[in-house]
């Protein structure tokens, strides 16, 4: 399904019914909007596991303006402010008057940046594997130098510089860099799954090269008030865990939970633990 939203058709999939009979009334669940990684990833790697959270919530899968199945429009507007714009956008399009914000890594971000600019369209707020200002790359740098084979080192100059010239490179680069994102990594799955993303590399050299150099929330995150959960796992390499900590710090009342068994890929490294964070949060948080 598409919107037009701020000049850009977006796509947006939803699993799961937004009311629910109860006793003589209907009760309405929890709207959660999925914002996926990259830049430039799509809303595919949400459809396994998080997919499961439908028994509890009405989810909408969004990609990003240019990203995934959402039509290409003006590079210069694949931006971190403007993706923070589209999702209110969506929101509106849907007739919405507030929503539940999943932001996984990037997607993060984006909901960091959503819940500090529309902080009355926010019911709760969901950061996984995420960090609040352009010193996780300093972080993710290091951690590399520590913990990298030299072909990983090698790789990661096309992600720090912005540099990737093909889809075949960056296919290159998740390989290599798989069992640094997921602890449970397996290259045949991998292979097996590729086909199933849509992935755009321009966005990511955009994002790499330009905004995320930039962008700083920490100071504002304590101007966020909704109910807030705030997951990172201990082996996190991209978004190390002491991000996920800053964040927590700063948004009051927040819960945190740190994955002893994951990387960041988390959903994938402990999938029942993060299911049930999630359900739970949303169960019993105030919405």
């Amino acid at each position: 399904m598409f919107a037009k939203v701020n000049g850009a058709f977006l796509f947006y999939d939803v699993d799961g019914v937004q009311f629910v009979p109860d006793g003589e009334r209907m009760k309405e669940r929890p709207v959660v909007f999925l914002l996926h990684g990259g830049p430039g990833g799509d809303h595919s790697g949400f459809k396994g596991t998080v997919g499961k959270l439908s028994d509890v919530a009405q989810l909408v899968y969004v990609d990003h303006r240019g990203s995934g199945r959402s039509h290409p429009c003006d590079p210069a507007t694949y931006t971190l402010d403007q993706n923070i714009d589209d999702v209110d956008g969506l929101r509106q399009a849907l007739g919405l008057e507030r929503i539940v914000v999943l932001g996984s890594s990037y997607g993060g971000m984006v909901a960091q940046g959503y819940a500090i600019k529309y902080p009355d369209r926010v019911s709760n707020l969901i950061l996984v594997a995420t960090a609040p200002s352009f010193r996780f790359m300093d972080d993710a740098q290091r951690i590399l130098a520590e913990r990298g084979t030299p072909e990983q080192i090698a790789v990661c100059k096309r992600l720090w510089s912005g540099t990737f010239s093909s889809l075949d490179q960056l296919h290159e680069y998740y390989r290599l860099m798989g069992p640094m994102y997921s602890l449970k990594w397996n290259e045949e799955k991998f292979h097996e799954s590729w086909g199933s993303g849509i992935r755009n590399f321009e966005q990511l050299n955009y994002g790499f090269g330009d905004f995320l150099r930039k962008y700083d929330f920490t100071s504002q995150l304590n101007s966020i008030r909704c109910p807030t959960l705030v997951m990172g796992g201990a082996h996190d390499w991209i978004c190390a865990p002491n991000h996920s900590r800053i964040i927590a710090e700063q948004i009051a009342g927040s819960q945190l939970k740190i994955f002893d068994h994951s990387s960041h890929s988390i959903a994938a490294d402990e999938p029942d633990e993060y299911l049930a964070a999630i359900r739970g949060f949303l169960t019993y948080a105030q919405l």
